[in-house]
């Protein structure tokens, strides 16, 4: 368990030798030189996890070719203790030399991949080190292939080919990105910041999203009142993956390189920089106190992650749309959808927001075709409960304060070491709100009842569209996926006629009422029938032919905010306050 990052004695810093002797093969030499404090014996270890993804990820399955050797390159003896520890024989050496290889082949942003054209190193699955060293400093010396110009990273730079992490938290907390990216520079309150784009390939537009970029950095920086780095590393990598992930002085980001062809991806993508660049302040600073200091061998469990994600989430697409970078409407879509997919989940009556939270590490990164009746995302489900309490603050005070108050005051009463408990922040908001708020929490988070949204329909003066029905069609209550020309199940509703009927994930549907359907126009096939319509369904299952009895149901209701057409000249000035117009 790694959680003292105290050490009794000076030990001098711990240094690595970072090379690719053949990318093209997707591995990585590391050397690491590790002072030993005068101990017969260490146990060196490498996390199993990321900080910001909640998921164990056993990075030590990718590490080969170990070996120990002294100062003058004597061999020394060493085994491996657990999963990810190696005990070494030191023979009275003060540092040691511990080299091994890693596969990196894994596309994600808490991962590593290398190829020819570039690299990107996380800590968590790149370092290894010592227990007694974590507050020491650490060093890294990077040997770049030849046809590679630019190492981007968070991280100090000490030299053409060296960095300075102040401990092994920073250098966990840093990714680094190896090749030939397209760099942008751009100021914000006189402190540097990077955008490096890798892959841009004549199609992305580097230059319009380094414009945007800094519209967005400055409209955080106004609601937060100040930036708490020296830097800033937006590293974005075109790979056609997806995703993003927060740290203290920079992000990792993956998208496609064609998103700036369309509004539709772009506004996704500036909703992801967005999403990561609020974490500078929530979650990197201002932090559950449950994720600090980390441990990176075990499971960190905190049921605070609704707020780090969840209002993370809310703000994300909101402060593009401060910055003027979308419409109105393109954000009423956006959290619109963020509302529809919360109440279309039927885990949402299954599974709190503070439960969802503290099973992150079993649940939410390892889906299955019943995750979706069993379980809510916190990401969702906090960015809709910030938004509630967000109209609720407002509405209390008149427009004195809102939300973005709430945030500043707890960054300014539990950032840095001090970290936040989940009931230190809802007395906070409700002290804001000058109510009480048991009640609201108790409601929103801590339990699965239904949210009711009419008092910020009500303030904001909007309502959701009305529905609708159709003249025809049926809905069956599962989703399906086409498989080589055969149409799949590939998950059931819970509640739904499908679920009802008993059919299952990866059964076969073949025909209804007897008359054959193809794989591609289940869709039309069901708009000749009526909700309440009594039909057989044909299903193939592991090859046994089945016939299920299913009443259809009607299509599920659509969540789609719109400005009230009579809406009072109150309301319309609560919505411009709440874009910050």
């Amino acid at each position: 368990m790694v959680e003292n990052h105290q050490t009794a004695h000076f030990r001098p810093p711990v240094r690595y030798l970072v090379r690719f002797p053949e990318p093209r093969t997707h591995y990585l030499s590391v050397e690491a030189f590790l002072p030993s404090g005068g101990q017969s014996e260490v146990e060196i270890f490498m996390p199993v996890w990321t900080p910001g993804s909640y998921l164990v990820r056993e990075y030590a399955r990718h590490v080969e070719a170990v070996s120990a050797t002294d100062a003058a390159g004597n061999p020394l003896s060493f085994v491996k203790s657990r999963k990810n520890r190696w005990k070494v024989r030191t023979g009275g050496a003060e540092e040691i030399r511990f080299a091994y290889q890693v596969y990196c082949r894994e596309m994600s942003v808490r991962t590593n991949w290398v190829e020819e054209s570039y690299a990107l190193l996380n800590g968590a699955a790149t370092f290894v080190t010592l227990t007694e060293c974590l507050a020491q400093p650490h060093e890294v010396k990077i040997e770049l292939p030849a046809q590679w110009q630019t190492a981007m990273t968070g991280l100090t730079q000490t030299g053409p080919k060296s960095w300075l992490a102040e401990d092994y938290d920073t250098l966990v907390d840093s990714p680094i990105l190896c090749g030939n990216p397209a760099v942008y520079r751009f100021e914000v309150g006189g402190i540097p910041h990077f955008l490096a784009n890798e892959g841009e390939r004549g199609v992305w537009d580097g230059p319009r999203s380094a414009a945007d970029t800094e519209k967005v950095a400055l409209r955080h920086r106004e609601m937060w009142g100040s930036l708490p780095y020296k830097k800033y590393v937006f590293l974005n990598l075109l790979t056609e993956a997806w995703g993003g992930l927060e740290h203290r002085n920079s992000a990792c980001l993956m998208a496609s390189r064609w998103a700036t062809r369309t509004r539709k991806g772009y506004l996704k993508w500036l909703h992801l920089v967005s999403h990561e660049f609020f974490h500078v302040w929530n979650i990197k600073r201002l932090r559950p106190l449950e994720l600090g200091p980390f441990d990176y061998e075990n499971e960190n469990y905190t049921r605070s992650l609704w707020i780090a994600e969840g209002f993370t989430d809310y703000y994300g697409p909101l402060i593009v749309h401060r910055a003027e970078l979308s419409t109105t409407e393109e954000y009423l879509d956006s959290l619109s959808e963020t509302i529809h997919t919360l109440q279309s989940t039927p885990g949402r009556l299954v599974q709190s927001a503070e439960q969802a939270s503290w099973d992150a590490w079993i649940k939410l990164y390892r889906p299955d075709e019943n995750s979706v009746n069993t379980t809510i995302s916190y990401y969702t489900k906090g960015a809709v409960v910030a938004w509630l309490l967000d109209a609720r603050i407002r509405r209390a005070t008149e427009n004195a304060k809102s939300l973005d108050d709430a945030m500043r005051l707890a960054f300014e009463n539990y950032s840095g070491e001090r970290g936040f408990s989940t009931e230190q922040f809802k007395a906070l908001a409700a002290d804001v709100a000058g109510l009480t708020a048991d009640e609201f929490f108790r409601r929103t988070v801590e339990t699965t009842e239904e949210l009711d949204y009419t008092e910020a329909l009500e303030w904001f003066g909007l309502r959701f569209k009305a529905q609708e029905v159709p003249k025809h069609g049926g809905a069956m209550g599962c989703e399906t996926r086409i498989d080589h020309g055969r149409l799949i199940v590939k998950r059931v509703l819970r509640g739904t006629s499908a679920w009802h009927a008993g059919l299952s994930a990866d059964d076969e549907i073949i025909a209804i009422d007897d008359f054959r359907v193809h794989a591609d126009h289940i869709s039309q096939r069901l708009e000749d029938y009526h909700p309440g319509d009594n039909v057989s369904v044909l299903i193939s299952r592991r090859d046994v032919l089945i016939r299920l009895d299913l009443t259809l149901g009607e299509e599920p209701k659509r969540w789609h905010l719109e400005i009230l057409p009579d809406a009072t000249d109150a309301q319309k000035q609560n919505l411009a306050r709440w874009f910050g117009l």
